[in-house]
């Protein structure tokens, strides 16, 4: 028999309309989904003597069960429910939360990461503003699409239809404009000059009612979930700002980690103080002097990993969690490797790691083009999003500054290396390297 490490332990068995209460050597309780019976729920475990509670991350139906047992005072172990296997033959729901309590009592289980609540409030909304800016992106489609159907072509001329000439030629198409140079006079400056001829023959479409139509429709999609991405900045900034608050202020000696920001990305919050805000929300430590990381990236990782990275012990831990760590497995001789889930922060790291491809003097660039020469951009694209999460865990944790050596410097100690593996190989095989004139 195992030893009971948590006697006062139990097990829920979490659906979308019931949840599946055991205690360990009682009885199963089931409780509805409904905000008065999570209380009771609760009540329940608490008058049980139970002081730690095991479930499963059952989609989302777990978020409210879990608030309100960790308002409580409970200590929630939410477990992947892949991980919790029940004995053959023995599949339902009572037998689930029975042997998650069994589990559980003699320490089987081990919780996955979940954020304190301030950084959930934040996931949320950035989560919610992600979905805006995608649903914002169909519209952009769409009007492309219109335009096409017109024949025509300003989207090929000008890289951004959503910039200020676009939407000002977008807009005055709908309103009933169709004179080419009244059109043209929209544009910036810089278009009218260079691509003045260019312009002219893209403007000059068929202007069908359906399509025009179908245009008008697309840009006030477009317009209405960019004021969705505006009310979520608004809520954003508040959480931010109350972070930052609960925060102490940078010492001096880190004062100057708040100067020198880097151009903010496509779709950035409009947030007022953003990076200085950012500074302080990471203890003093400017994230974005990282390579590849700007501010509203690191807004981005922030909100789905927190600010405390003493939840992983180690930085192989934490890329380990991301899912940018190798998933090898061995069973005696046996060795076989298998896919490894990928959350929303390890997806940011690998974008951020593709920027990697086309930069003429990171350190990083060198070792994405040299992996990517030898083994693929797959591999070459994880392999630096984990050095690039190694870099974030140290700063954030340790406050150890990035300096850039530069790719020239890579390049010179990748070649130092290899001539020291060459010379020893050399020597084992009773050669010597000489070099050629």
């Amino acid at each position: 028999m195992l030893r009971q490490i948590n006697p006062h332990a139990a097990g829920i068995d979490v659906g979308s309309e019931q949840f599946f209460v055991a205690i360990v050597d009682g009885p199963v309780k089931v409780f509805d989904t409904f905000t008065e019976s999570l209380y009771t729920l609760r009540d329940h475990l608490v008058a049980a003597g139970v002081t730690t509670v095991a479930m499963e991350a059952t989609g989302i139906y777990w978020l409210a069960l879990y608030e309100v047992l960790d308002e409580g005072g409970l200590q929630v172990c939410v477990v992947n429910g892949a991980h919790v296997k029940s004995l053959p033959g023995r599949k339902s729901d009572i037998q689930d939360c029975q042997w998650l309590a069994e589990l559980h009592s003699h320490g089987l289980l081990r919780g996955g990461f979940v954020p304190d609540k301030a950084i959930r409030r934040l996931r949320d909304y950035q989560r919610l503003r992600q979905d805006h800016i995608r649903s914002a992106s169909a519209h952009i489609q769409h009007m492309q699409k219109a335009l096409d159907r017109m024949n025509v072509k300003i989207h090929n001329v000008i890289s951004d239809l959503t910039g200020m000439s676009g939407l000002r030629l977008v807009r005055a198409i709908v309103d009933g404009v169709r004179d080419r140079g009244v059109l043209l006079e929209l544009c910036d400056v810089q278009i009218v000059r260079h691509k003045r001829e260019h312009m002219l023959k893209a403007l000059r479409g068929n202007w069908q009612a359906e399509h025009v139509f179908a245009l008008r429709q697309a840009l006030e999609g477009w317009e209405f979930y960019q004021r969705q991405i505006s009310a979520c900045d608004q809520q954003i900034e508040t959480v931010l700002r109350e972070l930052a608050a609960s925060m102490p202020t940078p010492p001096p000696s880190q004062a100057e980690s708040i100067t020198g920001t880097k151009r903010l990305q496509h779709n950035a919050p409009k947030i007022r103080d953003f990076h200085n805000l950012m500074v302080q929300i990471s203890g003093g430590q400017n994230l974005s002097a990282l390579p590849g990381l700007s501010d509203y990236s690191v807004l981005q990782i922030l909100s789905e990993v927190g600010t405390d990275m003493s939840r992983w012990p180690t930085e192989g831990e934490f890329s380990s969690w991301l899912g940018l760590a190798p998933n090898a497995k061995k069973s005696g001789k046996r060795r076989w490797k298998s896919k490894r889930h990928r959350g929303k922060a390890g997806e940011v790291f690998c974008v951020l790691a593709r920027t990697f491809a086309q930069s003429k003097y990171l350190a990083l660039g060198g070792f994405y083009r040299r992996l990517r020469a030898t083994r693929g951009p797959q591999i070459a694209n994880i392999a630096a999003a984990r050095k690039l999460a190694e870099l974030f865990y140290r700063t954030l944790r340790y406050g150890l500054r990035y300096v850039e050596y530069g790719l020239e410097q890579y390049e010179a100690t990748y070649r130092k290396h290899c001539l020291r593996s060459l010379e020893r190989n050399a020597r084992r095989l009773g050669f010597a390297v000489v070099p050629a004139n």
